[in-house]
């Protein structure tokens, strides 16, 4: 590229030089006033119109073959980089969207599974509670077991007190209606014998 650069300039020179030699020879033939010769100046210039022409698409030619090729490559690198950005992204978005598929798809198991789990701990806690009140009404009916045999000791004792009391006062009674005076001396005296040794 910059070989056709350097061999154009140098064209552009050369014939940019016999263009000025050109123009004066064309003036000077116009004043001779010779036709045959100024359609050699007009087909002269019309050359030297081209080599111009090629001159200026030579230099625009190498000022984009140079300054082109990196803005190119960096524009396909950059919409490479926005290609595989976007399809991580779309892959990314696919794998976000088949979890979501499975965890749906999976919902209805879940739903189920905690069915389950929740009737068993609730059928767990109903055997634990129906345990814990049997083993409180056993406690009570010990208790009150207990109680009531606590309860009828205390009766039994009190009656066996009061039959005691009964006896005693009844014992007593009879005591003292078969008491007369003489028994009590013969009673005292008695006792006092038993006393002596």
């Amino acid at each position: 590229m910059r070989r056709l650069a350097v061999v154009t300039v140098a064209l552009g020179l050369t014939f940019g030089g016999s263009s000025v030699l050109a123009q004066e020879h064309a003036s000077g033939e116009k004043k001779a006033g010779v036709e045959k010769e100024e359609s050699f100046a007009e087909k002269h210039e019309l050359e030297l119109k081209w080599v111009n022409f090629l001159l200026l698409a030579g230099l625009i030619g190498y000022f984009i073959g140079k300054n082109a090729g990196p803005f190119f490559a960096a524009r396909s690198a950059g919409i490479r980089k926005d290609m595989d950005e976007s399809l991580r992204q779309r892959q990314e978005a696919e794998a976000k969207a088949a979890d979501v598929d499975c965890r749906l798809a999976n919902l209805e198991k879940d739903i189920a599974a905690l069915r389950g789990q929740s009737e068993t701990e609730a059928q767990a806690e109903t055997e634990r509670m129906a345990q814990q009140t049997e083993a409180e009404i056993a406690k009570i009916q010990a208790h009150a077991e207990q109680e009531i045999a606590s309860a009828g000791k205390a009766a039994r004792m009190a009656l066996k007190r009061y039959s005691a009391e009964l006896a005693m006062g009844l014992a007593e009674q009879k005591v003292r209606a078969r008491m007369t005076p003489d028994n009590e001396d013969a009673l005292v005296q008695g006792f006092v014998r038993n006393l002596k040794p």
